[in-house]
């Protein structure tokens, strides 16, 4: 759903499906050169995955890259996650519109109308 937001408001999104190594990850954000990503998470290990994808995107030089993150991430993990690098994090309940007015503020693209 938020790949098709993104997508109705003018970004270039890929999306490469779900089970994806933390080095499969940066691969891609290397070799597609993105601006931001977006991790959604329902297992509950955002603590020991997102550490190593921040790791290996500062590792390849691609730590001015947006990400944010979402799925069932517990309200008091949110400083943590914060604290590793992740600009934005988005619970249950946010609204797609939230989610796009964030990556176009980071990224400043998309479609610039409502």
């Amino acid at each position: 759903m938020v790949a098709r937001a993104l997508r109705d408001a003018g970004f270039d999104v890929l999306y490469t499906g779900i089970r994806q190594t933390p080095e499969m990850i940066v691969e891609a954000a290397v070799k597609e050169s993105v601006d931001a990503i977006g991790l959604s998470i329902l297992s509950g290990a955002h603590l020991d995955l997102f550490p190593l994808i921040m790791g290996g995107l500062k590792e390849k030089g691609l730590g001015r890259v947006a990400v944010f993150a979402g799925g069932t991430l517990p309200r008091e993990d949110y400083p943590a996650l914060k604290e590793m690098g992740i600009r934005g994090v988005f619970g249950p309940g946010s609204s797609l519109k939230e989610i796009v007015e964030f990556v176009r503020q980071v990224t400043g693209g998309g479609d610039a109308s409502p």
